[in-house]
């Protein structure tokens, strides 16, 4: 991996993130995998895990994730767009649900993250380096997602609010989305 990037904020019983992003290296062609996991009041919890495409066409890695989803049927909810145009960076195969069943965190939600974990390392260990030109290529598609990300990314908010928002630019710049 060329990065891995994790975020975890404790707001205490208001608020729990934790936001991760795996970046291949730029020889290898393959989508950023990310994960949201949030919870709101001690109940609500919201979750987004998906293999993030870096290319427009139909990704090679959905049928295996296809099966995956198809295991956890409380994880299919529909994204809204809000923040993100879901054509744009995510998948078909994305894992998404707003639930307030704590139960599902451990029943459902963990093997699914660990199953859409393990598939994405398995891709990345079986896969063949790029040549120069698509290296390039693979480079921008990734500040290209960066950029994406850190105009929509809502925790952009919650950052100027409690810190400030010029200190909230620079960290969602500098440090999550670090080639926006």
């Amino acid at each position: 991996y060329r990065k891995i990037r994790i975020l975890y904020y404790d707001g205490g019983p208001n608020a729990q993130v934790f936001n991760s992003l795996l970046y291949p290296r730029f020889e290898y062609d393959m989508p950023v995998l990310g994960v949201d996991l949030l919870q709101f009041s001690g109940k609500k919890h919201l979750t987004v895990i998906d293999f993030q495409p870096l290319h427009d066409d139909h990704p090679p890695f959905e049928p295996a994730l296809s099966s995956i989803k198809k295991s956890y049927p409380e994880l299919n909810g529909q994204m809204s767009s809000k923040f993100y145009d879901e054509t744009q960076f995510f998948s078909k195969e994305l894992l998404f649900a707003r639930f307030e069943d704590s139960k599902l965190v451990n029943s459902k939600l963990y093997p699914a993250f660990q199953q859409y974990l393990d598939e994405h390392h398995g891709m990345l260990s079986g896969m063949e380096k790029v040549d120069e030109a698509q290296r390039k290529v693979l480079e921008s598609r990734q500040r290209e997602y960066d950029i994406y990300s850190a105009e929509r990314d809502p925790a952009t908010g919650m950052f100027g609010a409690m810190f400030g928002k010029e200190w909230a630019e620079e960290f969602v710049h500098g440090q999550l989305f670090s080639l926006s």
